[in-house]
């Protein structure tokens, strides 16, 4: 059992507790409202970690590390944000997939753009905040926040790359 897992177990015990301890009913409709989550994320849960375990056999390490690896360059990271921009859903699905790219060597860089690519760029969220936010709002923060992704993924890579 990891510390997350230990954290998440305590959090639960603590909740659910307290919702006894309010003699109201709610600690069963906080287990049942949970059940309800569950059932309807698990077929997306299931489904990541399937594409999840293909990416790890079909992907083929030498050509991933060529195109997004420590060795690529600008044009690696460039590619790794853009390939996050294109990641669905919730960190749940996402971070899974990112985290096999990484153990499939990929790089630090490429894997911090990645991350930054899915949660400062996601083509998802650029929808609606076109909708609620305007043209300009989304034009401003999408140039700003590529700028800085990169180099921050550049950063990264120059000073962290081979450091334990």
């Amino acid at each position: 059992m990891n510390l997350a897992t230990l954290t998440m177990i305590v959090l639960a015990a603590g909740l659910w507790s307290y919702a006894w301890w309010r003699r109201d009913g709610s600690h069963w409709r906080g287990l049942l409202r949970g059940w309800s989550t569950l059932k309807s994320t698990f077929p997306l849960l299931g489904l990541a970690f399937i594409i999840v375990g293909y990416a790890t056999v079909l992907v083929p390490e030498t050509g991933l590390q060529g195109w997004i690896g420590s060795d690529s360059g600008w044009s690696g990271l460039i590619l790794a944000l853009g390939m996050g921009t294109f990641i669905p859903g919730g960190p749940y699905v996402a971070l899974p997939l990112i985290g096999t790219l990484n153990d499939l060597g990929i790089g630090l860089g490429a894997t911090i753009a990645l991350v930054n690519g899915w949660a400062g760029l996601s083509l998802l969220h650029a929808a609606w905040e076109l909708r609620y936010l305007g043209w300009r709002f989304t034009a401003i923060r999408w140039t700003l926040t590529l700028v800085f992704l990169l180099l921050i993924g550049s950063l990264a890579q120059a000073i962290f790359e081979g450091v334990s």
